[in-house]
């Protein structure tokens, strides 16, 4: 700090001050000491000083105490002296692990000067010697009072601390009274300073969480060496030293693993029957079902929303339909009327054109030239429009009969020329219509006609002999050449392409295929030779009779007939009775002959395989 200048003088500037440097300060000595253990333990400066302060008023404090006389400590055995209790041998049982090592020696000092055993020795009092005098307790206790490892050993299995838990009945009773006084006694073994308290019912959120998240994650430097029930100092060689030593190890970590049990424990229960924790659930229940709420709210005004902007739409679409449906239905009736007064313009203008014709006696001289003309005027009624029509009646109506015949015999020309050129492109599109079908034919035997029955049963024996069979195509050739009654012989090639044309087929075609076949088949099967009328047929064949059903076997039929087939062998009485029984809607003739049909094709099949296997041996 710069000195105030006096009455008088003046403060003047020589030069500049050189600007601040950081320099960089390695701690050393004692200072090196402190920085180690407030960085350890995350102190500042300004914290250390203050524990130094706290030290310093203990130590301060220290003379104040007064040792508490241990009535017990003459008649304590020496062997026996890890099981004593050290603060109460040396006079410190109130103040135990808050002792200072100031205290603890003071007391150890004050406790040798009456019991050492000089002392007593020069009182006329009667010593044991060596080291079973009671005096080995107090030397025991103050080597393992005053050596921080040793201590910190014996402070873990102080045997005036309660380990007890409360329960939750307990808990739920009086819950702070209750686990506040436990956690504070439990905090002397977190490795941590500043324990966090348990609080009141007024603690916020933070806090509970804060207090429950350190003692879930609890880090006690409790340890259990003091138990260890065998010293390696005694073993006699090095095995024996290493085998002490891993039951030392594991009786520790047992210790250690119920400790962390029993605090694990403290904190369940405590958590369990917190009322803040009760409190905090059913608040953030609460939150959560306003939330709920307010986001079903809000759904549901967003539902309501999109149902009115649809009904609206739905509304305005509806009345655009009204408009346009009102507006079509205005053309409609407008054409409507617009075609009625067309309609009854060409009606009317072909009458007159009738009338003059007539009148003008069809420009003819004689019947037969006359009833030509008619011919002639009607077609040209049919065939022209309103504005030719009406052309044609004018030049009539203003021309002489030379003009009016030259006129009409005009318009006939005209007419029966489009007529001829309809007709031939019309015959032209048949040609090659026909064209293409021979073509798509092939060659050989495929550019042949191909009647309805031979549709037919190309047909039927594409059904027969499914794909899959051995030469298939060829079998299928063989079976129209051996069943057609056009005598025309197919060969594979034709009966692969017709196969293709029909796949390439309209349905409409194909119905109309199928629909003539049935007829034929109905028309042939219905009629009776005049020669066999009275003819008495056979119970296992006939199939003729006024009960007949003549429409086609579905498939679902079929299924029923093959399975009553083998549920009534041949030796069956009343067989076929019982058959057509099976199939509902169909008579014993219909079973008997349908049967037939079954065995001719099945015949049918085998021969035309066998005349395949023939050839391919060949």
């Amino acid at each position: 700090m710069l000195l105030e200048a006096l009455d008088g003088e003046e403060t003047v500037v020589l030069r500049a001050g050189a600007a601040s440097v950081q320099v960089q300060v390695e701690p050393v000595g004692r200072w090196f000491e402190a920085y180690v253990r407030r960085r350890n333990r995350n102190a500042s400066a300004s914290f250390q000083e203050l524990e130094e302060e706290e030290e310093s008023s203990e130590e301060s404090d220290d003379e104040e105490f007064q040792l508490q006389e241990y009535p017990v400590l003459r008649t304590l055995d020496p062997k026996d002296w890890k099981n004593q209790d050290h603060y109460a041998v040396l006079g410190l049982p109130h103040l135990r692990y808050k002792a200072t090592q100031k205290q603890i020696k003071a007391a150890h000092k004050a406790i040798v000067l009456k019991h050492h055993p000089d002392k007593r020795k020069a009182a006329g009092e009667q010593i044991v010697e060596g080291d079973n005098d009671y005096f080995t307790c107090i030397t025991k206790a103050i080597e393992t009072l005053s050596d921080p490892v040793k201590r910190r050993a014996f402070d873990s299995v102080d045997p005036t601390f309660d380990n007890g838990v409360p329960s939750k009945s307990e808990g739920k009773e009086n819950f702070f009274d209750g686990f506040a006084p436990v956690f504070e006694r439990n905090a002397r073994w977190s490795s941590k300073k500043h324990v966090p308290k348990l609080g009141t019912m007024e603690s916020s959120f933070e806090e509970v969480d804060n207090f429950y998240s350190f003692w879930y994650n609890f880090d006690s430097w409790r340890e259990f060496s003091y138990l260890d029930e065998e010293e390696k100092e005694k073993a006699e060689c090095r095995d024996e030293r290493r085998w002490i030593e891993k039951q030392n190890r594991a009786s520790r970590a047992q210790r250690k693993k119920e400790e962390m049990n029993r605090i694990r424990t403290l904190v369940d229960t405590a958590y369990s029957c917190d009322p803040r924790i009760k409190k905090f659930k059913e608040e953030e229940k609460a939150k959560k079902e306003s939330e709920k709420k307010a986001k079903a709210e809000a759904k549901r005004r967003e539902q309501e929303e999109r149902e009115r902007a649809r009904q609206a739409e739905l509304e305005a679409a509806r009345l655009a339909k009204e408009k346009e449906d009102e507006e079509a239905k205005q053309v409609a009736q407008q054409a409507k009327k617009e075609k009625e007064i067309q309609k009854k313009a060409i009606k009317k203008e072909r009458q007159k054109l009738r009338t003059t014709c007539k009148n003008w006696n069809y420009f003819a001289d004689n019947e037969a030239e006359s009833v030509k003309m008619m011919e002639e005027v009607e077609k040209l009624c049919d065939r022209l429009e309103l504005t030719s029509l009406q052309s044609l009646n004018e030049v009539l109506a203003s021309g002489s009969k030379e003009d009016s015949k030259a006129a009409v015999e005009q318009q006939v020309r005209e007419v029966n020329a489009q007529l001829q050129r309809e007709k031939d492109a019309e015959v032209q599109a048949r040609q090659a219509a026909r064209s293409a079908e021979q073509a798509s034919g092939g060659g050989g035997g495929g550019g042949k006609g191909w009647n309805e029955e031979d549709l037919q049963l190309l047909i039927k024996a594409v059904n027969l002999f499914p794909a899959g069979t051995n030469a298939r195509w060829e079998v299928i050739a063989n079976y129209m050449n051996l069943h057609s009654t056009s005598g025309m012989k197919r060969t594979a090639k034709d009966v692969i392409n017709k196969a293709k044309n029909l796949q390439r087929l309209d349905p409409l075609q194909k119905d109309e295929i199928n629909r003539k076949a049935f007829e034929k088949f109905k028309k042939e099967h219905s009629s009776v030779a005049p020669s066999i009328d009275n003819a008495v047929p056979s119970e296992r064949f006939d199939a003729s009779g006024s009960d007949g059903n003549a429409a086609p076997w579905t498939t679902e039929e079929q299924k029923l007939l093959e399975q009553a087939l083998k549920t009534y062998p041949v030796s069956t009485p009343e067989r076929w009775e019982k058959i057509a029984a099976a199939v509902p809607g169909r008579s014993k003739k219909d079973c008997m002959k349908r049967y037939k049909e079954l065995v001719e094709m099945v015949k049918a099949k085998k021969a035309a395989q066998e005349q395949v296997a023939a050839k391919s041996k060949k």
